[in-house]
């Protein structure tokens, strides 16, 4: 399998619903909830590209576009960009649709990156 070939068949794609006990006072989608959810669609991306033991290192920028309010549902993406010896970078995006309208649109994008280690806990090459 190609490098681009992993890339595309590693694509992570997960779908929520936005309920009132994931939300602050303002009705929204707390920050530190959805950065939860996007580390956990970046590792599943890693792995699912590596098939090795990956651990986040960094979450390199999250921007916050627009506020996700309750009741919506939103699709998480996450896709490999970069891809080193022993680490690769994993951007992920979270995109809102009403639920009874037609849509979507950008809410958060972020980039996450990961290293491959082994039983030890040391940085082993990704690609062998």
């Amino acid at each position: 399998m190609t490098l681009e070939e992993r890339i595309q068949a590693s694509e992570t794609r997960i779908f929520k619903a936005v309920f009132p006990n994931t939300t602050n006072h303002y009705d929204t989608l707390f920050g530190g909830t959805a950065m939860h959810m996007m580390d956990e669609v970046a590792f599943i991306t890693a792995t699912r590209f590596s098939r090795q033991i990956m651990v986040t290192v960094s979450s390199d920028k999250i921007d916050f576009k627009k506020p996700i309010p309750a009741g919506t549902i939103v699709e998480l993406i996450g896709h490999v960009t970069t891809v080193g010896n022993t680490s690769l970078k994993v951007d992920v995006e979270i995109y809102i649709e009403q639920m009874y309208a037609e849509g979507r649109e950008l809410a958060v994008h972020g980039s996450f990156t990961f290293v491959a280690i082994d039983e030890q806990k040391k940085p082993v090459k990704i690609i062998k």
